[in-house]
């Protein structure tokens, strides 16, 4: 990770990256394999890139008001071309970001399995370091995978992996968060 006068340094690449990253991946290592080098590869990436959220917020970006959190974070990953990213919170353990433009879904794609590995583990590498402890982000729709939207479930490890539990077994969104 190079650095510049003490901060992380940023490039832009096109969206496409992911897809050929995940393309190359999943036939040298396969699907499983591939989820979780891109889901390990965002989580150091997105502890990196905290300090640039703090760093635009003046410091301390959970020094901001709720709010202003998560509109900062909004505008972070906007200003970079991620898309927008809507928070709300469906659950006392569980919150949702939601965006209809995320850069790492591809609508055309028609998969059936989790094709923003890379961004949940952003988001969570990102809003550990931020909160100053771990936090899960789970893909729970995804465009790719047919939806309008992508949303990442986020919360402590247990409740996350709790909700997961309850999807796998077939419960959808409302009745999976009635569940924790």
């Amino acid at each position: 990770m190079g650095k510049s006068a003490g901060m992380t340094r940023e490039i832009v690449v096109p969206a496409s990256v992911f897809e050929a990253l995940r393309s190359e991946l999943s036939s040298e290592a396969g699907t499983l394999q591939t989820v979780r080098a891109l889901h390990h590869a965002g989580y150091h990436a997105g502890l990196a890139a905290a300090e640039a959220m703090n760093r635009e917020t003046g410091g301390n970006a959970f020094a901001l008001s709720e709010r202003g959190f998560w509109t900062a974070l909004s505008d972070f990953f906007s200003k970079r071309g991620w898309g927008q990213l809507d928070h709300s919170t469906p659950h006392a353990a569980v919150g949702l970001l939601r965006t209809s433009d995320w850069a790492e879904a591809r609508p055309e794609a028609h998969e059936s399995g989790a094709t923003c590995s890379f961004s949940a583990g952003y988001l969570s590498g990102m809003l550990s370091q931020l909160a100053g402890g771990p936090l899960a982000v789970l893909e729970v729709s995804c465009r790719s995978r047919g939806g309008d939207v992508c949303e990442f479930a986020f919360g402590s490890e247990a409740a996350v992996h709790h909700l997961y539990g309850k999807l796998l077994d077939g419960a959808d969104m409302a009745a999976a968060l009635k569940a924790l």
